[in-house]
């Protein structure tokens, strides 16, 4: 049965806490070493609840997209990311600080219920609802933004990151040693209704397609703003 039409919403939700011990110690020394490398520019933190769920949705464009939205947001999050990330010395810290792995080839039932999990345990979860480091500007998104709204009720907050990666890099590759780095978090969305079962294939994906729009249009918006300009779909590796 899919989980877009399961009848035991419980089901969906474990008992294992997140672990945000290492989390919480690292971010405040990662976010000096990250701030003295790059020119970060903030705005609109504020627009982040200060506590209760939230689903952070950010843009993306290259590799530094996760350690960056982690570190720099207003509170502490916790991230979905690629399982292949979880591996050795890097998947052993971040399975410490909370991570949650997923496996993008199919519909990572585990994932899913932790992070369901961890939204209704009130924590903020950071997720790229575009579902690969691309061209960055939102107009094709994943359906799981969506489901996780419906059965958590949490707001999304948009998440539009510029300049981590540079127009002609990988999707591997980093901005040099000052390069600026535009933050900025939207209006939440909380117009997703929170639905019991059955949540459809049809509702989750005309709401996901909503929120392509809206996300697409805050991309927009921002980089009008800011003056930076998104660098295109990334070079091959």
């Amino acid at each position: 049965m899919s989980l877009l039409t399961h009848p035991h919403q419980r089901s969906l939700v474990t008992t294992r806490p997140a672990r945000t011990g290492l989390l919480t110690t690292l971010r405040p020394w990662v976010g000096f070493g990250l701030r003295r490398w790059f020119d970060i520019h903030i705005e609109g933190a504020h627009r982040v609840p200060h506590q209760g769920p939230a689903l952070l949705a950010v843009n993306h464009l290259g590799v530094l997209d996760g350690p960056l939205a982690v570190i720099t947001a207003p509170r502490p999050t916790i991230a979905l990311a690629k399982a292949d990330l979880f591996r050795g010395v890097v998947g052993t810290v971040l399975t410490s600080m909370g991570q949650i792995p997923v496996d993008r080839n199919t519909v990572d039932v585990a994932a899913i219920r932790r992070c369901v999990d961890v939204l209704e345990r009130g924590y903020a979860l950071t997720i790229f609802p575009e579902g690969r480091r691309a061209a960055g500007d939102m107009t094709q998104l994943m359906g799981g933004i969506t489901y996780l709204a419906m059965v958590t009720g949490a707001p999304i907050v948009p998440v539009t990151l510029l300049g981590t990666r540079l127009p002609g890099q990988t999707a591997k590759q980093l901005p040099g040693r000052g390069a600026h780095i535009h933050i900025e978090y939207g209006q939440p969305i909380t117009e997703v209704p929170r639905l019991a079962w059955p949540r459809t294939r049809q509702v989750v994906g005309e709401w996901t397609a909503e929120l392509a729009d809206r996300l697409s249009a805050e991309v927009r918006r921002v980089e009008l703003s800011s003056g930076l300009r998104l660098p295109g779909e990334p070079l091959p590796h």
